[in-house]
């Protein structure tokens, strides 16, 4: 979808690398991370996703003890 007026994005819409988180694929993960090398990720078995903050927070996750 192209945009010709800004004002008719949503903010939580906008992928900014600021905005951009990574989270662990399994049905376990509670927890989002800012490094994709961060050692809360060390022990994920399943895919790591890269994502939206506003995404991850929606999905009930939240910042990892080691980044906060």
């Amino acid at each position: 979808m192209l945009y010709t007026d800004c004002s008719s994005i949503k903010a939580t819409e906008v992928e900014t690398d600021k905005n951009i988180v990574y989270i662990c694929a399994s049905k376990n993960g509670k927890r989002y991370h800012f490094t994709k090398n961060c050692r809360g990720l060390s022990n994920c078995r399943a895919k790591i996703v890269k994502t939206t903050i506003y995404k991850a927070k929606k999905q009930g996750k939240t910042l990892c003890g080691w980044e906060d």
